[in-house]
């Protein structure tokens, strides 16, 4: 809830000084009916009034409270509306084979790729991001959003062993992985429009060729930065095996060339990350891409509240009339 004239709460300070007014005031009043021997009442019962005797002070000041929160005019926000922002949309096109279990990357290839992206897209607040993830088949794991919760939440979600455990058909199609994320950015009216694709292999499955979605992303467009994700040599890779898990030296095979010529034909980049610097480094060259302007549609509709703190006010008002009319009333 906000309050669209707040300055009128300066009127609460009022409160001080009649608080004061009615202590004193009560300290100095004489008694109305004076007699010469009040023991006689010394265990008479209280009545219930004099507990109430103060109840119309208070219901005064929660009165005069009421009216000045009326005054200060409360608003709910709850509209649409839209505004323009700087940024560029951009698909993560990630490879999630079981290749990138590998352990060269710490704590593996995959999750250093995660959280180095994550940082990435925190980084970059207004750009339309999506991801795409592959294997040997390629699918959106989340469409192209400002809302980089979902995006996170979706990303993180992403596990090492999809592959290994059935939920991707295993292998590297990155010419499928290109394709899927072109989908999603084909009809983007931004100014810029980037795949950013992270890879650790060879391109050995899929219906289209690397080179061929490169082409495709080409005629569209959209840059493709392609990122060789793995250290030379050899690498240590756990396999599974009865009771526990037995890490196996495989050589490390990314076709740099494909790569490379992929960024080549689109106007991006190619860069290899050896370690998980390197590639935090690569992100951080690409996070100086070009922005542009982007829409963002927002809900914030505004209505006044005021109509709880009057009834309140008027309630707490009659009931102060009531009291003083009824059981409090005075002889004159």
């Amino acid at each position: 809830m906000t309050f669209a004239n707040i300055e009128y709460f300066f009127l609460l300070l009022l409160l001080i000084p009649y608080i004061l007014w009615y202590v004193l005031k009560n300290k100095k009043k004489e008694p109305t009916l004076l007699v010469s021997d009040t023991t006689a009442y010394r265990y008479a019962p209280k009545s219930y009034k004099n507990h109430l005797i103060h109840a119309p002070f208070i219901l005064r000041l929660f009165t005069f409270v009421m009216v000045v929160i009326i005054l200060a005019r409360p608003q709910t926000s709850n509209s649409w509306k839209n505004t323009q922002v700087e940024g560029i949309d951009i698909m993560l096109a990630v490879d999630v084979s079981t290749s990138m279990l590998a352990e060269d990357l710490k704590p593996n290839r995959l999750e250093a790729a995660k959280q180095v992206a994550s940082e990435f897209i925190a980084g970059r607040p207004n750009d339309n991001i999506g991801l795409t993830i592959f294997a040997a088949e390629a699918f959106t794991q989340c469409p192209m959003t400002t809302d980089h919760a979902v995006l996170l939440n979706l990303f993180h979600g992403i596990k090492t062993d999809m592959a290994q455990r059935g939920m991707i058909q295993d292998g590297t199609a990155v010419g499928m992985g290109i394709a899927n994320a072109v989908s999603r950015l084909k009809d983007s009216k931004a100014k810029s429009k980037v795949i950013i694709l992270l890879t650790d292999g060879t391109n050995n499955a899929g219906d289209i060729s690397p080179l061929t979605a490169a082409e495709i992303a080409k005629s569209f467009g959209i840059r493709v930065y392609t990122i060789g994700v793995g250290t030379n040599g050899l690498a240590p890779y756990p396999m599974p095996v009865a009771g526990g898990v037995q890490y196996l030296n495989v050589p490390v095979e990314i076709d740099t060339k494909t790569l490379a010529a992929i960024a080549g034909k689109t106007d991006g980049e190619f860069y290899r990350a050896t370690d998980n610097k390197k590639l935090e480094d690569v992100y951080k060259d690409i996070d100086k891409l070009e922005k542009t302007k982007l829409n963002v549609k927002q809900y914030s509709k505004r209505y006044e509240a005021y109509a709880l703190f009057a009834w309140l006010a008027a309630a707490a008002l009659l009931l102060e009339i009531l009291l003083r009319m009824t059981i409090l009333k005075k002889i004159p």
